[in-house]
């Protein structure tokens, strides 16, 4: 059973409103009631037919902590979405206060965080080694205590170093560290640092997930994630948004199409 299991949308909006983002957008304007009744749930649609706008007013309006460079709540970037998660109403089979919302571009904004992160800790550490310099080593380990403890929680989550690895590694590490049980997961395009096999690395952690009572809402292009078992998908390419099948989705035929005979579609693009 998932925890969220309805959003509504709950003011009528005047023709002023609709001709502003994000009202202007089709799918979010005629949106009333979104029915959420699978614990994994993709949003997919062309780039601007609302699926990630829709997917941002849902975390603000869930209160998610973001992973990015910037918590929602104060990323001027998504002032809009603020406005829209207004109105919206969650309807919860029952509230979790687990899990966090990500963007893939607010990623590696993320991974610079940490990494200060770590070398503010290590500065600190050296100045508690000439602030106490002529102290006990007992008030020394009580200076340094709280920021070693700290530092230990970094290398724990995250290892030594999140920039050392590649993209792929480095998302695929981040979902390890930060998954958890009975978590509520809002995911904007995690394929966007993937390879293929990366994707099925993540789709292997969505089912230890699932399994652990957790739910997923993610807004994706990748026919390989669409392609979970039992998954909901909804179609922001048509207003109001609808529920679709994986067979029917034109991101799953035309990737069949284009992989079936490349040179169909090559030869009307790339010219001698």
């Amino acid at each position: 059973m998932p925890h969220l299991r309805q959003i509504e949308k709950l003011d009528a909006l005047g023709e002023d409103a609709q001709a502003v983002f994000p009202y202007s957008i089709a799918a979010v304007r005629s949106l009333d009631v979104l029915e959420i009744d699978q614990r994994i749930t993709f949003f997919v649609g062309a780039n601007g037919s609302g699926k990630s706008t829709v997917l941002e007013a849902i975390a603000a309006a869930a209160s998610l902590p973001t992973v990015g460079s910037e918590e929602i709540g104060r990323d001027a970037t998504l002032d809009a979405q603020r406005r829209l998660a207004k109105l919206f109403r969650l309807v919860w089979n029952k509230r979790t206060r687990r899990g966090f919302f990500l963007r893939a571009e607010d990623f590696f904004g993320f991974v610079r965080r940490v990494a200060q992160m770590r070398l503010e800790l290590k500065a600190r550490l050296g100045e508690i080694a000439t602030e106490y310099r002529d102290a006990t080593p007992l008030a020394r380990g009580l200076a340094s205590g709280p920021v070693n403890a700290s530092l230990h929680e970094l290398q724990a989550r995250y290892g030594d170093d999140l920039d050392a690895s590649s993209h792929g590694e480095t998302f695929l590490k981040l979902f390890q560290s930060r998954f958890v049980p009975r978590g509520l997961y809002l995911m904007d395009e995690p394929e966007a640092a993937l390879s293929p096999q990366s994707q099925l690395g993540l789709m292997a952690l969505l089912a230890d997930m699932l399994r652990a009572g957790s739910q997923f809402i993610i807004a994706t292009h990748s026919p390989i994630l669409l392609a979970y078992p039992g998954a909901c998908i909804y179609s922001f390419d048509s207003a109001p948004i609808e529920r679709v099948d994986y067979e029917d989705l034109e991101h799953v035929s035309m990737t069949r199409s284009f992989l079936a005979d490349p040179q169909r579609y090559l030869r009307h693009i790339v010219t001698d």
